[in-house]
């Protein structure tokens, strides 16, 4: 959002001051003996008794979003943060989208960078115009007067009025622009705080989509076609209508759900349920195909991405040349809370109770398969018990909505794990082609970087694709964050009908971090160099990218001698260095465990990250923490197999996920820089990979290529 942003402000029917920073708005037109209403397209509402509520543009789905964002405004309110009710934005994008993305949503590790100014402007704004709502009512100037602790002050005599009985003389005042912000001092910002949310999740209290319960509800359990493309061509459903508590069974052309008084008998019927699947075109796909035809594709010249100088002269002048293929599997996202979504159409309305990073792209999927206009349908957003980009899908919704078309009352319609794990939009497979040139002293001189694979992006955010067809996403991080002689990077896509394709916690990253992390390995084994220094010797002229790196090998150990293994068992120490996400730099340095058997177990995790302006520092490290460990479970377990068209994985026995016994020790240290935050919330994810990788190759010589990292794969 530009600086140019207006604000608008007025009293609320319910007696209260309301500021928004929307992209667009307008006031409300009103009698003029009374004040403006402020619809709602606020974020920041004032009530007569003091209280106040943040609407929150950015869902809250683990990350922490529910308190670094009020974070920003009670720092400018001067408010303590205890007294912040924070309320889920409806859907609208015409207020609440996304400055950098352009519509309403939750990803990219965007939120603080989008929030950072709108949401403290909207603070500040608040603050200013309460100052000299204060100052008309004790008739002195307002620069005697100062906010302080929900309340503004005549300084000279300390009287004071509380913020919720200025705020109809508030209202009527002028709104100011361009209110300066604060540069510096701030009690908040920079500081941990506990999250606002976690007694209501401790208690049980808070409300998650799969939680919703609404008078003469009713719960479907679905079973849509094994096959993508696929279609129903039989049902037998007479044993299914037979159990008790079992009220319908409703089709649609590849799914079918039994609905009944609750999940337990709705699950139970469509286990008795005798389908018949036409699997369609689908039906012979493989992962073996798939990656043949990835191979294929790797000889394609592509559409070129970044480059630099001449890569062909560059390696003729090379001492060594080394070439290298990495592929990368199918993930799913495999969220703690299964798909889910509430839909009741009556009154010519559709109403929508779902946890979503997309709260409009949901409304305009449940417009469509209602056949209504768009204003005729509201969103009810909700916790979401995580997503990692699969929330941001809108699949479940026209699903839902399909299904509720065909019941005159609420339906909640809940997807069981194995449904979740088998039609994900996963993170694609890729095929990865290097080169690179090393001269006689270990130094890079040429580097080839050849990216074959999907584009989820074509599909989500068209506009953002090069008139070449060069996916951005497809090739960020492609030569990481070091300077090379010549560069030359090239995308081939390649599109499967048979899976979709879909954004997962970290992106185009999570791929290409991985395969650059580990050939820099393996150029770093080849010159025989440290791999630390090896990539401090290749850094781009940035004092931040040597400062945490630097840091790392101090923090980590690097170096020293590992703790004594067991017999049979192996140790080795690996590192991974990456900058994406508006800026943010991460270095992992992960020691791992190799037993007799090749199982890799992952012991320690060192991280070290600058995220520019710090907000809350234990959101920080929570996020880099948990988006290890997810990139654990991914490098150690992820992958998603196909055989006849279908998803061999369903729950977490075949699709397993790091336990809390398997959890290694992480520790992350943070570097402040700059006076704006980057993004925090998928850069652990991206870097941990090829960090454990590496650890492998130190323990045991294997270089591995692909994951996940297997006994099989190690030879055990």
């Amino acid at each position: 959002m530009s600086r140019r942003a207006f604000l608008v402000t007025g009293a609320a029917a319910a007696g209260a001051l309301m500021i928004g920073v929307p992209l667009a708005a307008e006031s409300a037109a009103a009698p003029a003996d009374q004040p403006l209403v402020f619809a709602p397209n606020a974020f920041l509402r004032i009530a007569r008794d003091g209280a106040v509520t943040l609407i929150v543009p950015y869902v809250e789905m683990g990350q922490g979003t529910y308190t670094s964002v009020p974070m920003l405004i009670a720092e400018e309110l001067e408010i303590d943060l205890d007294a912040v009710t924070v309320a889920h934005a409806p859907a609208d994008d015409a207020l609440y989208a996304n400055p950098i993305m352009g519509d309403q949503e939750t990803d990219g590790s965007l939120s603080m960078r989008a929030a950072w100014e709108p949401m403290r402007r909207a603070g500040a704004t608040a603050r200013q115009m309460l100052v000299a709502a204060a100052a008309s009512v004790w008739g002195v100037d307002a620069a005697m007067c100062q906010a302080r602790d929900g309340a503004v002050f005549h300084m000279p005599t300390e009287r004071r009025i509380g913020y919720g009985d200025l705020v109809d003389r508030a209202a009527t005042l002028p709104v100011p622009h361009d209110v300066p912000l604060k540069t510096g001092g701030f009690r908040l910002i920079g500081t941990s705080h506990r999250r606002l949310d976690s007694a209501a999740k401790v208690q049980g209290a808070a409300q998650y989509g799969i939680d919703v319960r609404l008078p003469g509800m009713k719960v479907a359990a679905v079973m849509a076609s094994p096959v993508l493309g696929g279609w129903l061509a039989a049902l037998d459903d007479r044993a299914a209508r037979k159990i008790g508590g079992v009220r319908n069974v409703l089709r649609i052309d590849d799914a079918v759900a039994v609905v009944a008084d609750h999940w337990a008998a709705a699950k139970k019927g469509l286990d008795a349920l005798e389908v018949a699947w036409d699997d369609g075109p689908n039906a012979a796909f493989s992962t073996a195909a798939l990656f043949a035809d990835l191979e294929m594709a790797g000889s394609e010249a592509g559409v070129p991405g970044p480059s630099a100088g001449d890569a062909a002269a560059g390696l003729a002048r090379s001492a060594h040349i080394i070439e290298a293929s990495y592929r990368l599997p199918m993930i799913a996202h495999a969220p703690m809370e299964p798909l889910n979504c509430t839909v009741h159409l009556h009154n010519g309305r559709c109403e929508v109770w779902i946890g979503t990073q997309a709260a409009t792209r949901a409304q305009a999927a449940a417009a469509t398969a209602a056949g209504l206009p768009i204003e005729k349908v509201e969103v009810h957003n909700q916790y979401l018990g995580g997503s990692f980009g699969r929330r941001a899908e809108s699949d479940n919704v026209t699903q839902a909505v399909l299904f509720a078309r065909q019941v005159d009352h609420p339906l909640k319609v809940v997807w069981s794990r194995e449904e979740d794990t088998r039609h994900d939009f996963y993170r694609p497979a890729y095929l990865n082609v290097l080169k690179a040139g090393l001269d006689a002293s270990g130094r890079i001189t040429s580097w080839a970087h050849r990216v074959v694979g999907p584009s989820p992006l074509t599909r989500w955010l068209p506009a953002a694709i090069r008139s070449d067809g060069l996916d951005p996403d497809a090739t960020t991080s492609a030569v990481g964050p070091y300077a090379f002689e010549t560069v030359q990077v090239a995308y081939v896509r390649r599109e499967s009908p048979a899976y979709r394709s879909g954004f997962w916690r970290g992106v185009g990253t999570t791929h290409n971090a991985f395969v650059v992390e580990s050939f820099m390995d393996e150029l770093a084994a080849t010159a025989r160099i440290d791999p630390l220094a090896f990539r401090r010797m290749h850094l781009a002229d940035d004092p931040r990218l040597r400062a945490v790196l630097d840091l790392a090998a101090e923090k980590s150990g690097w170096g020293t001698p590992l703790p004594d293994a067991r017999a049979g068992e192996r140790t080795g120490r690996g590192i991974s260095l990456i900058q994406d996400f508006g800026g943010t730099i991460l270095a992992h340095v992960a020691e791992v465990t190799v037993d007799q058997r090749g199982s890799t177990r992952v012991t320690k995790v060192t991280s070290v990250v600058d995220c520019g302006k710090v907000i809350n520092p234990d959101t920080i490290a929570a996020q880099i923490q948990g988006g290890a460990i997810f990139g654990i479970s991914a490098a150690l377990y992820g992958e998603i197999t196909f055989s006849n068209g279908r998803v061999e994985q369903g729950n977490f026995d075949s699709y397993p996920a790091v336990r809390m016994d398997e959890a290694p020790r992480i520790t992350v240290h943070i570097v402040e820089s700059g006076t704006a935050p980057f993004g925090v919330g998928e850069a652990g994810t991206s870097g941990i990979g090829p960090a454990v990788a590496n650890a492998v190759f130190a323990a045991t010589g294997k270089r591995l290529r692909h994951l996940p990292i297997t006994p099989e794969a190690l030879g055990g």
